[in-house]
């Protein structure tokens, strides 16, 4: 049902700010500001090889822009939902009914290009509360449109994302949702001693939602809480972002055999950020 994890969305307060930061961080230039006017809201788009990271913020009034507030009153800047992308939302819808689940009608959207003009349309749904447990999520299919990519990636600059996490306080209900219903293959599931909690792999489209199980007694509940982004040299990454005034740690080996790793601790808008390099 599941093609691919179209994006990430980060809710910021000022765009052009947001903007600046990411160019910094990521290496890259944007790939589409864009404007949803039924929506009430902006964005700026990074294009990488195998997802893509939208900047939004309220511009005007709407239901997006009412989204985004929401989201900055109760969290602060930071990442505000995942999107995942399925070839045909209208069958996914129908089996998602054919599960018992009540969703909506699927939405049309559309972006503008505010340097260029460009338009690119697509297909949406929200997801009722038994799939998403309070994570800003839904689906999507893109019906008519490009978003530019650059052919090559410098380096230094971040080219994919390597994995998003997830955290879940039922690990249980997080598999029956993405494995069975949405049909994404789970990689790994097993024990961390090292953290004392459990860890899933769900690989889709050469990346990785990474989800840790901190259980309780409460509802079912996941959220977001950081990216790993993926570059080809983390060295002339690491000198890129001090040359920008970025704050880094050091490169060290990362836990997972064969990497090298740096944490970002500056201008990212409250996301935990790790930079990958796979030796």
């Amino acid at each position: 049902m599941i093609s691919s994890l179209d994006h990430i969305i980060l809710a910021v307060e000022d765009l052009k700010d947001a903007e600046k930061n990411y160019k910094n961080i990521l290496g890259i230039e944007p790939s589409w500001r864009g404007l949803h006017k039924e929506l009430g809201t902006a964005n700026v788009i990074f294009n990488f090889k195998n997802t893509y990271l939208e900047l939004l913020s309220a511009e005007g009034e709407g239901v997006g822009a009412d989204l985004v507030k929401e989201s900055i009153k109760k969290n602060g800047e930071g990442l505000a939902g995942i999107v995942l992308n399925t070839k045909d939302i209208s069958k996914a819808s129908k089996r998602l009914k054919d599960l018992g689940f009540l969703v909506g009608d699927v939405l049309t959207g559309e972006g503008k290009n505010k340097d260029t003009n460009d338009i690119r349309n697509w297909k949406y749904l929200f997801l009722p509360q038994e799939l998403t447990r309070n994570l800003f999520l839904f689906l999507i299919e893109h019906t008519k449109g490009i978003l530019p990519q650059d052919e090559k990636f410098p380096p230094g600059s971040i080219n994919r994302l390597d994995h998003v996490v997830i955290n879940t306080n039922d690990a249980d209900g997080f598999i029956n949702i993405y494995q069975d219903i949405f049909n994404i293959r789970l990689a790994l599931d097993r024990i961390i001693e090292h953290w004392k909690s459990r860890m899933l792999f769900f690989r889709l489209n050469k990346t990785t939602i990474e989800v840790i199980e901190k259980k309780d007694r409460k509802d079912p509940n996941d959220s977001l809480w950081g990216l790993a982004w993926e570059v080809e040299s983390i060295k002339d990454a690491y000198e890129r972002l001090v040359s920008k005034g970025v704050e880094v740690t050091e490169i060290k080996k990362g836990l997972k055999e064969n990497t090298l790793v740096a944490t970002i601790k500056s201008h990212t808008h409250n996301v935990p950020t790790l930079l990958i390099e796979h030796t």
